[in-house]
Parts: C-alpha cells; structure tokens; sequence
C-alpha cells in the first residue's frame, strides 16, 4: 500500500511540475514580448538585446517540459483526463516557444529600426502587444484551471488584434506612399505588427486546446472546414 501512495505522489508530483514549466515558460514569454516592443518604442537597443538571449532559457524550458512530458507517458501511462492533460501541454510549450521566437523577430527589427531616424509614434503596436500578452496569461490561466469560458474570452480577444494589425498596415502604408525614403523603415514597422498577430494566433491554439482539453470539442478552424 506504501508502495502505491509513494508512486501516485511522485506521479502527482510530476504533473504539477509539467503545470510550473508551463507557467514559468509562459510568464518569461510575456516578459520577452513587452520587453521588445518597449525596445522598439523607447529606441533602447539593449532592451532587444537582451530578448535575443532571453530565448535561449525559453528553448531549454520547452525541451524539459517535453522530456518530462515523455517520461510521464512512458513510465505512469496515464489514461483519460491526464493522458489529455499530458498530451495538450506538449502541444501548448510549442505554440508558447513560437510565440518566444516571434518575440526574437520583433527585437531583432527594433535593432534594426532604431539605427534610423524614428517613424512617428505608433500607440497601436503597444495595444496589440498588451492584448496578446492579456490573452497569453489568461489561456495559461484557463489551462491550468480548466475554464473554457475564459479560453472562449481569449479566442474573441484575437479578434482585437487583427483590427489593430490592419490599421497599422494602413498607416504604415500611408506614410510610404507619402514619403518614399521610408519604405524600408516602414516594412520594418510592418513586420513587426505581423509578428504580434502572429503570437495572437498562436495563443489563440492554446485557447482552443483548453477547450478540447476540458470538453473533446476540437474547435480549431471553425468556419474553415468543408
């Protein structure tokens, strides 16, 4: 009987431990992504820098969450709600390492952007890169307290962000047709809105994996399907 308690707490215990990589993975990522549009905003090359090494630690924790996730496939053979449970955090560390290396580009661009004379002020990226890290923290927070109400908030929240990505394209847009010397500071510009939609998109699949988790409904790509 010890024998049995002693393997259900370790097994317990490597659950919670899948659930804490996820959250200080995701936590790092917002920090990343706030950290690299303030780059770009404030001019401060350093900032990006940093994002740039950030990513690293990102890559270490998304390859641990994976092996654990494995062992605990291998070793505990889990069915029913932590085989998905198990399965969909694997699924989620990759969409949340994505949303790192999305956080990379947009640094790399601020370096990029801040050698050249300054575009005017843009309010609209900051919004699209609060919106997104909003939504990563609650689909993190609806995983890890299976609310699909608050993943359903997220997915709606997604939303949000495409209209602030088509309005800074258009302004951006303007501005080129407007003055022709800046077109490559303004595809620049661009890019990095793209890339926050991007991570919204991304954060979005950990939304509907939060919903699947909880209810089996596969609701990825609804509207789409034929």
């Amino acid at each position: 009987m010890d024998q049995k308690r002693r393997i259900s707490s370790e097994y317990e215990q490597e659950l919670l431990q899948v659930r804490r990589k996820l959250v200080v993975m995701a936590e790092r990522v917002q920090k990343m992504t706030l950290k690299a549009v303030r780059a770009l905003v404030e001019r401060e090359s350093e900032l990006a820098a940093e994002v740039i090494l950030d990513d690293r630690e990102v890559n270490r924790e998304e390859v641990e969450t994976d092996e654990l996730c494995m062992l605990i496939l291998a070793r505990r053979q889990p069915v029913a709600s932590d085989l998905r449970f198990v399965t969909i955090a694997m699924k989620m560390v990759t969409d949340v390492e994505r949303v790192g290396d999305l956080a990379v580009n947009i640094a790399e661009r601020a370096i990029s952007l801040n050698g050249a004379p300054p575009l005017r002020p843009f309010v609209d990226i900051p919004r699209m890169a609060d919106l997104t890290v909003e939504m990563l923290n609650k689909s993190v927070t609806a995983f890890l307290e299976q609310d699909t109400v608050l993943a359903e908030q997220v997915i709606a929240m997604d939303d949000q962000v495409d209209e602030l990505y088509h309005k800074v394209f258009r302004d951006v847009l303007e501005i080129m047709h407007q003055q022709p010397e800046t077109v490559r500071r303004g595809i620049d510009l661009q890019s990095v809105a793209k890339f926050l939609e991007r991570m919204a998109d991304h954060v979005t699949n950990l939304a509907e994996l939060v919903i699947y988790m909880v209810r089996g409904k596969d609701v990825r790509h609804i509207g789409k399907r034929d």
